[in-house]
């Protein structure tokens, strides 16, 4: 799952930042509207995070200008203003849940899960190939009948892989859904990362869920072959 967070307090942002990938989330951070508008026409989000008050173009704008262009992203608007017409603003102009500052983090995910189910009803709690099944709420593997411990960016690798069962996936593209940034042609880290999970859920058997596509990327199996 690939989210934009738009917020200009720095400490606020970090904090977004921390918190979402520790649950596995790929998180592009935008401090003002300009770079939150160019990200959008770049790239493609399941969920946006948008701050009220960022930099021109504020938050309100750039959802009305989003919805005017068909843009159906769920956004979860923060304000520092939790008033009944900030309210009715947000929600008329096309925003899908609104969050008033301070808040709760165990609230914002809580709030960005449902967010997230209701993106998507078809949205699995648990995915399976072969002898290897995860739960994305609570975040385990199980190969077989033994718990896998993962890194978060393992499990996220893993759930994507899942995701798209006996499809070709790109690094390219895991760069951007996973980790959420384009694709350094210079950097091993999509090949270093994918190693490691193939270590965890390969290396024991002698047939293979992970294969690698010569040239284009990976491809995770729905049986072991």
């Amino acid at each position: 799952m690939r989210i934009l967070v738009i917020e200009d307090e720095e400490v606020l942002a970090d904090a977004l930042l921390g918190a979402l990938e520790d649950e596995h989330y790929a998180v592009d951070l935008e401090t003002d509207g300009v770079g939150a508008a160019r990200r959008m026409r770049l790239n493609t989000y399941d969920l946006v995070i948008l701050d009220w008050k960022i930099p021109p173009p504020n938050g309100l704008e750039l959802l009305r200008r989003w919805r005017g262009e068909g843009i159906t992203v769920p956004v979860l608007m923060l304000t520092g203003v939790g008033g009944v017409p900030e309210r009715v603003d947000a929600l008329d102009t096309g925003a899908d849940d609104f969050l008033a500052k301070p808040f709760a983090f165990e609230e914002l995910l809580a709030r960005v899960r449902s967010l997230l189910r209701r993106r998507d009803r078809k949205l699995q709690n648990s995915l399976e190939a072969g002898d290897l099944k995860i739960d994305r709420a609570s975040g385990t593997v199980i190969l077989g009948r033994e718990p896998v411990l993962l890194s978060p960016r393992e499990f996220a690798l893993l759930e994507y892989f899942l995701s798209h069962v006996d499809r070709v996936v790109s690094r390219k593209e895991l760069a951007e859904r996973v980790w959420g940034e384009d694709e350094d042609p210079q950097s091993n880290l999509v090949d270093v990362t994918v190693h490691r999970l193939r270590r965890k859920i390969d290396a024991e058997h002698d047939t293979k869920l992970l294969h690698t596509v010569k040239g284009t990327g990976y491809m995770l199996r729905s049986e072991r072959r």
